[in-house]
């Protein structure tokens, strides 16, 4: 029976448990498709209590959130993780922090969605998540400049739609079918400013689309799968791996 991979994904977590649930669960289904079996995929969780990141993000404080982060890197690696995904866009913001803090790999999210969407031959795309997210420049920033991919981002309304949705309903695990069509409608009008795909740049928009991906007149470049691929990818090849 071959292995999984001889690599152990350290997830920082619980922004919201709702989409963190979805990565463990992707995880294990990937790693089921890729080697059969009875596998699934090596990992450890560290779930931070998002009341408090929430309350950092409403009061502009990221360097708090980012030390919060950071020591939730360090406990990871502490407990043998190889490399270390931080289950959110939005605090990305922090990553330099993160990566900072540790010795092993941190995989940044963006390097997963660039890589993805550079493959799939897009060069200018939609972007729907956190307000933070859309109006921070660090999305469309390493984008460009890693990747060669333009971001657009909703009107005004649209991105306080699209975000009320991700902070009232999909952070407390509601998934409605009227946000999913206000989101098609936000596509649609992305679309009609020049974006050949969208980005779901928030970790819940997966729970929105599940099953309904071909309700978007637009490819959709969901950031969760991305990263989890770029995750097992990475941890397949360790050299630990490919000697087992």
């Amino acid at each position: 029976m071959g292995s999984s991979g001889a690599g152990t994904i350290g997830l920082i977590g619980g922004m919201s448990w709702e989409s963190s649930a979805e990565y463990y669960r992707l995880l294990n289904v990937e790693t089921r498709r890729r080697f059969g079996g009875y596998h699934c995929a090596r990992s450890l969780m560290l779930t931070v209590d998002f009341a408090e990141i929430e309350a950092m993000q409403r009061a502009d404080d990221w360097d708090a959130a980012g030390r919060l982060l950071a020591d939730a890197a360090r406990r990871l690696e502490a407990g043998g993780a190889d490399v270390i995904l931080l289950c959110t866009n939005t605090m990305h913001i922090v990553a330099e922090q993160i990566q900072a803090a540790v010795s092993v790999p941190f995989l940044h999210i963006l390097d997963a969605v660039g890589a993805g969407v550079r493959a799939a031959g897009v060069r200018r795309v939609g972007l729907l998540g956190t307000k933070y997210t859309m109006n921070a420049a660090f999305y469309r920033e390493k984008l460009a400049r890693d990747f060669g991919i333009e971001v657009v981002v909703p009107d005004e309304k649209g991105r306080r739609d699209v975000h009320d949705v991700i902070y009232d309903e999909l952070t407390q695990g509601r998934v409605e079918d009227a946000s999913r069509d206000r989101y098609v409608e936000v596509v649609g009008e992305l679309a009609a400013r020049g974006a050949e795909g969208v980005v779901l740049g928030c970790t819940e928009i997966t729970l929105l689309f599940a099953g309904h991906e071909d309700a978007s007149p637009l490819p959709l470049f969901d950031s969760t799968a991305l990263h989890v691929r770029r995750a097992l990818d990475l941890v397949a090849s360790r050299p630990e791996a490919a000697a087992t």
